[in-house]
């Protein structure tokens, strides 16, 4: 059996327009390439399911993840939880992973598996590769994610070996900063994290509100002290400790200058009204 070398690994709930145009992007990135796409939905009610079962190059996932189910309401699962389902399921040498209110720049995922590609040839034991994003319109410049001083990927590249070889992600987060942790444990390991300059991501920060504003709860806090006492001494230096407790929001970012000739903005942006 002949595997795709490149899966998409997708989150989704209730953002039908925006799954599309992202998914048509990667039709489009990676036509004529060995890839599969792999969708978790979190119980969506705007059709995004039923059109997702009518895509014949599409793995669903249905991992239901709101509302009531037999007169209770159904127990909210970590982001972990429901991305291990897909990675675990991923079957490429690498995973793309995205999320459904994200937009890729044309030729950001064939340049960050060209880098990928090449710093593997060149011996250099790498386990992600970042992409640059911007969080629109929030953010007006393309940067990478940093935590505890580390570099992690938000949008981007992981060599999916390598996360099998670590575990997949501590499902012990609820929704922030599982992803740097997952990265810290590829470091643990050896592993390097790089970030493809060639590689642009827009990401509609304000796009559905009314989801977005579910995940900054309480446990956003409890998240990020999570993280810092697991890595304490280990992925920052001890001394940085009280730095990083008194810190809020906790995340920083390395810009990079890019003017898209693509306008991809707009598409996302258009997409959503």
């Amino acid at each position: 059996m002949e595997y795709p070398k490149i899966s998409m690994v997708i989150g989704s709930f209730n953002r039908l327009k925006l799954l599309q145009l992202c998914i048509s992007a990667v039709r489009k990135e990676l036509d004529g390439q060995r890839y599969e796409i792999i969708v978790v939905d979190g119980g969506s009610s705007d059709g995004t399911i039923q059109w997702l079962v009518q895509q014949k190059d599409i793995i669903t996932i249905l991992q239901h993840n709101r509302g009531e189910w037999n007169g209770k309401t159904v127990k909210r699962k970590p982001w972990a939880y429901f991305m291990n389902l897909a990675f675990k399921c991923a079957s490429g040498k690498y995973i793309c992973m995205l999320s459904d209110d994200s937009l890729i720049v044309p030729s950001a995922i064939n340049n960050g598996v060209h880098l990928f590609d090449q710093l593997l040839d060149d011996g250099v034991r790498t386990g992600a590769v970042a992409f640059y994003f911007r969080d629109y319109p929030i953010r007006k410049k393309y940067a990478v994610a940093v935590n505890v001083g580390n570099l992690y990927v938000n949008h981007g590249l992981y060599l999916r070996q390598a996360v099998k070889e670590v575990g997949y992600i501590d499902e012990g987060y609820h929704f922030y900063f599982a992803d740097t942790d997952l990265v810290l444990k590829l470091k643990q390991r050896g592993y390097s994290c790089i970030a493809s300059k060639a590689s642009f991501v827009e990401h509609y920060f304000e796009a559905t509100p009314e989801i977005r504003s579910t995940n900054n709860d309480d446990k956003k806090e409890r998240d990020r002290l999570r993280l810092i006492e697991k890595w304490k001494g280990i992925a920052y230096p001890n001394q940085d400790y009280e730095k990083y407790l008194k810190l809020v929001g906790f995340w920083d970012y390395h810009e990079h200058e890019f003017v898209d000739p693509h306008d991809t903005i707009s598409k996302l942006v258009n997409c959503d009204n």
